[in-house]
């Protein structure tokens, strides 16, 4: 059985009560009494607070809780503030240097730094101040008004009783002086002076309105915005109780929703009444109409400015935000009037123009007109076809025809003469007769010249003697430059077997001698040669 720790001194104690409990429990050793007198049960540990039925315990013990009654040392006294204990005449050895106190030294003085310290003149000395030291319980530590002096707050009381009648005494030298003044005035001054005194009289008196008056302005209520029930901010209560709520213009339960927890209904209650009798026309109709709306463009206007690198914010600088959208709107309308005119300009107004005439809009007029059977015009003048503002039938070069009214092979032409060269002079039918005369001579050109001319004779190869294979009979080497040429072909031979022998300044000429390439035909190795493997 667990039982309490107890911190003995040494093991000789520890033995002594380890023997005397043993003793208690053979019976052989008077039982430990309690605080009240009464037997302690050794069976019972004294940390329980409640014993078990089968224990026969008289009553719970409380020794198991941690001080469970007040310590008697502790205290709930404070320092001493100020206090002196001793005054000496001289300096003594061990006090501090600067004030000369014994209590502290020199690094911990509170006094001004002197320029001579009192270790060095012995006059002046401070005296030693109170030190106490005090055992605080749980609580003693954690008091924050622990040490404080109510009567303190006297001081406090008599300040603001000071402020208070220092300010009835102006304001009766004020009333005494405003009724020295108006005895002193005539009668016609006196009633100019009585509304200056009414003036007076509110201004001093501003702050203290009437309770009666301002006790429906003061109303404070809470604004409820969250399904627990909780406060998010408190508004004055300046709603007037005639107006009848949104949710009991229209009782129907399929007319427009109203949500209690935003306190908004979007769509009309009352779509059918008379627009002009009706005050409420749904949350939609305020939000995209008014003020609303130019204040909806403003934030849009703010955050398209923003993505295109503009430094601005809508709630960081409103004023900003508010000053740059009217600069827009000015410079829109500006480049939009600007834009118009150019268009006027360049292509007119139709609308300042005079009106068109009416045998244009309809296409018809009153004038008569007579036919005879062959279309002939007998009576009247025919009508005149509307010309466009481009020009029409005008032909340059002596040609009939405009430009882009014969086509052939890809390629724009003349009608007229078939001519696909733009501005060029018109040739008419003789032209034509030209141009297909000359077709004609070149087609039988190709065909005869097809037909005679003869198969180029074959173009016998002939590679130098340098680099083909068969040597001619009339090659002459020289046999000096042939045993250099050797020589240099066995060089390259090692140098490629073994890559060390290569040299860092290698010099490379690519003009290939007739004793080069002997050498290279007689090192190399014929594969179908049954004595190669002989060769060097």
């Amino acid at each position: 059985m667990a039982t309490a720790s107890v911190a003995f001194k040494s093991r000789e104690d520890h033995r002594k009560q380890i023997e005397l409990e043993e003793a208690r429990k053979a019976g052989l050793a008077p039982a430990e009494l309690d605080e009240d007198g009464k037997e302690i049960n050794p069976h019972i540990p004294q940390y329980m607070s409640s014993a078990p039925w089968y224990l026969n315990a008289e009553r719970p013990s409380l020794k198991h809780q941690r001080k469970w009654k007040s310590d008697p040392n502790y205290t709930k006294s404070w320092y001493d503030r100020g206090a002196k204990i001793f005054q000496a005449e001289k300096y003594r050895k061990g006090a501090c240097e600067n004030c000369g106190a014994m209590t502290h030294n020199s690094k911990s003085c509170m006094e001004r730094p002197r320029k001579k310290g009192a270790k060095w003149t012995s006059m002046h000395i401070a005296p030693d101040e109170k030190i106490e030291s005090f055992e605080l319980d749980y609580d003693g530590k954690r008091d924050r008004w622990n040490g404080y002096d109510a009567s303190t707050y006297a001081r406090v009381i008599e300040r603001y009783e000071a402020r208070d009648e220092a300010r009835k005494k102006y304001l009766k030298d004020q009333q005494l002086r405003k009724l020295e003044e108006k005895n002193s005035k005539e009668d016609g001054e006196n009633a100019v002076s009585d509304e200056d005194d009414d003036e007076d009289d509110l201004r001093v008196d501003e702050a203290k309105v009437d309770e009666s008056k301002q006790m429906d302005f003061a109303k404070v209520e809470k604004r409820v915005r969250t399904t627990g029930g909780g406060s998010t901010g408190t508004v004055r209560n300046l709603r007037i109780r005639e107006d009848t709520a949104k949710y009991l213009l229209n009782l129907d339960v399929n007319s427009a929703h109203y949500d209690p927890k935003t306190r908004s209904m979007r769509e009309d209650p009352l779509p059918d009444a008379d627009p002009n009798e009706k005050f409420y026309l749904g949350d939609n109709q305020y939000r995209h109409s008014g003020q609303a709306l130019e204040f909806k463009q403003l934030n849009m206007h703010s955050w398209e400015a923003f993505e295109k690198g503009q430094d601005i914010h809508m709630q960081a600088a409103p004023s900003q935000a508010e000053l740059l959208y009217k600069n827009y709107k000015v410079i829109k309308e500006k480049l939009k009037h600007r834009t118009k005119d150019t268009i006027m300009e360049k292509y007119g107004n139709a609308a300042n123009e005079e009106e068109i005439p009416r045998e244009l809009l309809l296409g018809q007029s009153e004038k008569e007109v007579e036919y005879d059977r062959a279309g002939r015009i007998i009576k009247g003048q025919e009508a005149a076809l509307p010309k466009s503002k481009y020009e029409e039938d005008v032909h340059i070069n002596n040609h009939t025809s405009v430009w882009g009214s014969w086509w052939k092979d890809h390629q724009w032409g003349y009608k007229c003469c078939r001519q696909t060269v733009r501005n060029s002079y018109c040739t008419g039918a003789a032209g034509i007769e030209a141009a297909e005369a000359a077709t004609d001579l070149m087609k039988a050109n190709i065909a005869r010249r097809e037909a005679t001319e003869d198969l180029p004779a074959p173009v016998e190869e002939r590679r130098l003697a340098s680099w083909g294979t068969e040597v001619p009979e009339d090659l002459v080497l020289d046999e000096k430059l042939l045993a250099e040429a050797l020589k240099r072909e066995d060089n390259r031979k090692r140098e490629e077997r073994d890559e060390r022998k290569r040299k860092y300044n290698v010099k490379w000429n690519d003009e290939v001698t007739h004793e080069d390439m002997e050498a290279y035909r007689m090192k190399r190795v014929h594969h179908d040669d049954p004595m190669k493997d002989f060769l060097n």
